[in-house]
């Protein structure tokens, strides 16, 4: 990509720079924001370095790139951690400027910044990025501070300090340092007082003079001034105010100093937007589609509960996926507003599409609906999976919604593209945190700083998607190894049957390596299920979508509820307790909170099941049976009932040949029997089901098995 820089001419900028051209990139442009009046050193800006910015405009001539100046008008008015467009706000300032560099620049398609651990920055020049249609390049974020420092001074970033504020560091003796010469005393530093070597707590800012992209000549500071800013005596702040200075051209010259080139600089005017550009309401060309053939299930928890919505025969009556996508959106839409909810109370998306070729205009459609304006509170976590929906019977788009009536949720949204793990370019967020659960968007076997898959197989595209979750959830400050309840691991059928067998075996190994290696305590044992699918994202072979419970500080343990179902009579069922039984059935209950339960009915179980004059119908409507007794039993012997359910996924293969209308009614049936067993008050009110039905090719508890008939897969949360 042809990127724009975002540099302040401190260590971090110069760095990434280097590290965009390491992964192919090419640098055609520098942009840099500085103060009215040059002779201020230092803005009170959340945003912006400006120390030593009388040097900046040098390196137009250093790197022979042009070099982008605005002036920074506004001030920090938007303080909240997540941006919203604000007039007059510092950030604003930066839209002015990146939007006259694309102007001019047409070509460029990305923006790098020396982002390392600053949400507060980075979501701004994420922010901007989106409204410009560029990729926020952030290849510094997240990487160990220390292990970073010495790689710089390393590969050559020649830098001194420029400000200092904080114990350990004296103007009078610091200030104009090289970094390579503070290294030892910064890490001391660290070791005393917990300091950040790189900075990022404000402990000292740095001036590059020297680095390879400097390739026509390197600063020299000639004189320079100390201004003390605070003399206080644990903590002094000063910062470098630079007098004279000149180039050093580089190679072979007969003269060893150069002067600028003006036509490098540009200094860009204008006015941000205005409070009407602000707040204008853009149509999102939705399109509204007859409803006439939308079906809906919904489950009957009132604080987080699902909303499934697809559409019936595509074969006649489907204009595209498009369409169907819209339609469904639309409805669920109308099904939050019906409950006084939207899409802010969202927390994750199951996003099934029927061709995967058609992932660009799925994702266009979806943008029209999920907006992070609409998701103040952080947009949801997703999942994009292609299923055989158009082969059951269904049309070409199918969402599965998980609600929350409060706003209690924690979002990790990271757009940059970076080193740490994929990112995340669009309304859809690596993963959401509610209610101690932590629900984890699909995972792919990316290598974050490119954005490709691996290319040795599914074994290592696993292994890649297990590293990237577990970078995800360090940021919750949990563990795959060791907070995980459930892994749902989508295979493609294009994953050669050898390298399926492995998979499962593989994945085992890596997490017990892990807890190997960080001796992880109190681990969880989660349980896994294998869905065999057409196709995924990217033609990926392997998805892996993990549950975590993440315990909060404030969460106390419930109490068992002993008497809400006691232990049930479950004999008019007509199953008599069997070993086997238990052995279609995986179950963790997690503090009393969590009840998670996944079973499978393979062939050979239906044939257990199997009555001997019974036909195919009465085989389903037995199976049916068997499952809601099995989970009902499981569900009322650990204490939940099916009003703490939040999701009932029934995935079913379509080997089957059955259509999702028949198994809908076969199961809906054996819920009904339920409901009026129990005197009618388990599904009391409830208009739709409380199950979905997910068509797949298979599913089972080991890749190397995916021959599953019917698997469900039930999630139970106590408030």
């Amino acid at each position: 990509m042809k990127v724009v820089a975002l540099v302040s001419g401190g260590k971090d900028s110069c760095y990434v720079m280097m590290k965009c051209l390491q992964y192919g990139h090419e640098i055609v442009a520098l942009a840099n924001l500085l103060p009215v009046d040059d002779s201020v050193d230092e803005l009170d800006s959340y945003m912006y370095q400006t120390v030593g910015h009388q040097i900046i405009v040098s390196y137009a001539e250093c790197m022979n790139v042009p070099l982008f100046r605005r002036r920074i008008r506004g001030s920090s008015r938007h303080q909240k951690l997540s941006y919203q467009m604000t007039p007059d706000d510092e950030v604003e300032d930066m839209f002015v400027l990146l939007s006259e560099v694309k102007r001019q620049i047409p070509s460029i398609t990305a923006v790098s910044s020396g982002a390392i651990a600053s949400d507060y920055q980075r979501l701004r020049v994420e922010s901007i990025c989106s409204r410009l249609g560029l990729v926020s390049l952030a290849f510094l974020w997240k990487q160990d501070q220390t292990l970073l420092l010495q790689e710089m001074i390393a590969n050559g970033i020649k830098a001194i300090l420029v400000k200092v504020a904080a114990i350990g560091l004296d103007p009078s003796k610091h200030l104009g340092k090289d970094l390579a010469f503070m290294e030892p005393h910064l890490l001391k530093l660290k070791e005393l007082y917990g300091s950040n070597v790189c900075g990022e707590g404000g402990e000292y800012e740095t001036l590059t003079l020297d680095c390879p992209l400097f390739t026509n000549a390197r600063i020299v500071l000639d004189e320079f001034e100390v201004k003390l800013h605070s003399p206080d005596s644990i903590a002094p702040v000063g910062v470098l105010h630079p007098t004279i200075f000149h180039l050093e051209k580089k190679g072979n010259t007969d003269s060893n100093s150069v002067e600028e080139e003006p036509g490098l600089v540009f200094e860009v005017q204008g006015d941000g937007p205005n409070t009407t550009e602000a707040t204008r309401q853009v149509d999102n060309g939705i399109v509204d589609h007859t409803r006439t053939r939308v079906n809906l299930s919904k489950t009957g928890k009132d604080n987080t509960f699902s909303i499934c919505c697809w559409l019936e025969d595509s074969s006649e009556s489907s204009t595209g996926l498009k369409q169907d996508l819209e339609s469904v959106l639309t409805e669920i839409e109308s099904q939050l507003s019906k409950h006084a909810f939207n899409w802010k109370n969202v927390l994750y998306i199951h996003l099934y599409i029927s061709d995967m070729s058609e992932f660009a205009a799925a994702n266009e459609t979806y943008v029209k609906f999920i907006t992070q304006e609409k998701c103040f509170f952080g947009v949801p976590s997703r999942s994009t999976i292609e299923l055989p929906l158009v082969q059951a019977g269904l049309g070409k788009a199918y969402v599965e919604v998980l609600v929350a009536n409060d706003h209690s949720k924690r979002v990790l949204h990271v757009q940059s593209i970076s080193s740490w793990a994929p990112s995340c370019i669009g309304p859809y967020s690596q993963a959401t945190l509610h209610k101690g659960v932590l629900h984890m968007a699909g995972q792919l076997g990316l290598d974050p700083p490119t954005m490709n898959l691996r290319k040795e197989g599914a074994v290592a595209e696993l292994n890649q998607a297990l590293t990237n979750s577990e970078a995800i959830a360090e940021a919750f400050r949990c563990s795959i190894t060791s907070s995980a309840i459930l892994f749902v691991v989508f295979c493609s059928e294009r994953t050669q049957q050898s390298e399926r067998n492995q998979l499962h075996e593989k994945f085992v190994s890596f997490l017990d390596l892990a807890k190997s290696s960080w001796r992880v305590s109190n681990v969880m044992d989660p349980i896994f299920l294998y869905i065999l699918v057409p196709d995924l994202p990217k033609s990926a072979l392997v998805e892996v979508k993990p549950v975590l419970y993440v315990k909060e500080d404030s969460e106390d343990d419930d109490e068992t509820r002993k008497d809400q179902l006691g232990e049930g009579d479950f004999s008019c069922w007509g199953y008599k307790p069997e070993k086997w039984h238990q052995d279609c059935l995986q179950t963790r209950v997690v503090d009393g909170k969590i009840c998670v339960n996944v079973l499978s009915i393979s062939a050979e179980v239906m044939k257990k099941l199997d009555e001997p004059s019974g036909d195919e119908e009465q085989q389903l409507k037995r199976v049916s049976r068997f499952c809601v007794y099995l989970l009902n039993k499981t569900l009322s012997e650990n204490s939940f009932s099916w009003q703490d359910t939040t999701s009932l996924r029934i995935h079913f293969s379509t080997s089957l040949g059955v259509s999702v209308e028949r198994l809908s009614d076969i199961f809906e049936t054996a819920f009904k029997v339920l409901n009026e067993m129990s005197g009618g008050v388990i599904f009391n009110g409830l208009k739709e089901p409380i199950f979905n039905l997910v068509p797949v090719l298979g599913a089972g508890n080991s890749s190397a098995s995916l021959d599953n008939i019917i698997t469900c897969e039930l999630f139970s949360l106590r408030s």
